[in-house]
Parts: structure tokens; sequence; C-alpha cells
């Protein structure tokens, strides 16, 4: 299947979950992402969710991650609609948020982090496969994003959904995923 395809049939999978499926995948992913063994990480960067997109909600993952990594530096995007990137914020108890256009909460402003000095990212997406390939809703932020952060950060997503059979118009600024965690399996590539 195409990206657009792919799109289509996963936002219509992800808008007839009920919110009480919802929660219950929710928890799933969260038992299953506390079983990864992973590095101490210094620099968490991740999205905030969407509820309205019936997004993973990354909050429980970001008090996880806080509680594993004593002094975790959480980093989260604002998006620059002029070049088409997005510039990195520490995210703190006193962060403004505002919602940008796409319906996204941003920080308005703050102490700007440098993509390389990222250690670990959740990525945001509609649907993987199983090679780690990743749709998301197709603006490209988050693979120009990617293409800056060190080889070795790890990217990590989050779905309610098992992987697409395959993704047929992959190209070379695609970057894959290190895992997708889905409530019922960790994907590892």
């Amino acid at each position: 299947m195409t990206k657009k395809d792919i799109r289509i049939l996963y936002k219509q999978k992800r808008s007839a979950l009920k919110d009480n499926e919802i929660e219950k995948l929710q928890d799933l992913v969260l038992i299953r992402f506390q079983k990864l063994s992973l590095p101490f990480i210094e620099y968490l960067h991740t999205y905030l969710p969407v509820h309205s997109n019936k997004e993973v909600d990354t909050f429980p993952f970001i008090d996880f991650m806080e509680f594993c990594n004593p002094g975790l530096q959480v980093v989260i995007p604002k998006t620059d609609v002029q070049t088409n990137t997005m510039i990195n914020y520490l995210y703190k108890d006193d962060t403004v948020l505002k919602k940008n256009k796409y319906g996204i909460m941003e920080p308005e402003g703050g102490e700007i982090v440098d993509a390389g000095m990222i250690d670990m990212i959740l990525v945001p997406l509609l649907a993987f496969d199983e090679k780690g390939n990743r749709v998301g809703y197709g603006k490209g932020y988050y693979d120009r994003f990617l293409s800056q952060c060190r080889e070795d950060a790890i990217k990590i997503g989050l779905s309610f959904f098992e992987p697409a059979d395959r993704i047929d118009d992959t190209d070379e600024f695609d970057i894959p995923l290190t895992y997708c965690i889905t409530p019922y399996r960790i994907y590892e590539f």
C-alpha cells in the first residue's frame, strides 16, 4: 500500500476506537514500553498527543522515563512553517503551550535544544511496517528532524495497531524506527 492509502486506512481504524478501548490499549502499550531495556537517557524528545486524533498519549511515558532517568531533560517540538522544520525546546513546568494550526500543542518559546543532544525520540505515527518504516501525517517534519539527530539516537514509535504489511513508496529520506511498541508486541528493527 502507498503512504496515502495507509493514512486513510489507519485514520479510519483510529476513529473507530472507543474511549474504553483506547484506555485499555494505552495501558498495554505502556506496559510493553516498560519492558524495553534502554540505556540511561539524558534528553528525551517527544511529541505531545492530539487526543482528538486518538494518538497514543505520551505523558505516562514521560513520567516513566523521568522515574527511570533522574534529571531527564524532556524536549518538545515547535514547527517552523516558514522553513518546514522543527525547533526543539526544553519542556519544563513553566513552559507555555499554544495550539498550532494542526491542533498540536507547542511551546511558545524557551531554551532551544540542539538535535544532536537528543538520546531518544518518541516519534508520532499513523502506521508502521515490519521494516520499521513509518507513515506520519505527510508534512515531513519528523523526517527532516530525524535526519539531524545522532545516528545512535533511539527512535521509538507507539501504536495501537500492528504493522502494515508493507509501505510501497518509502524513499531515501525515510528514517526507520529503532522500535515500535504496540499493545501486544515490541518490534525491534
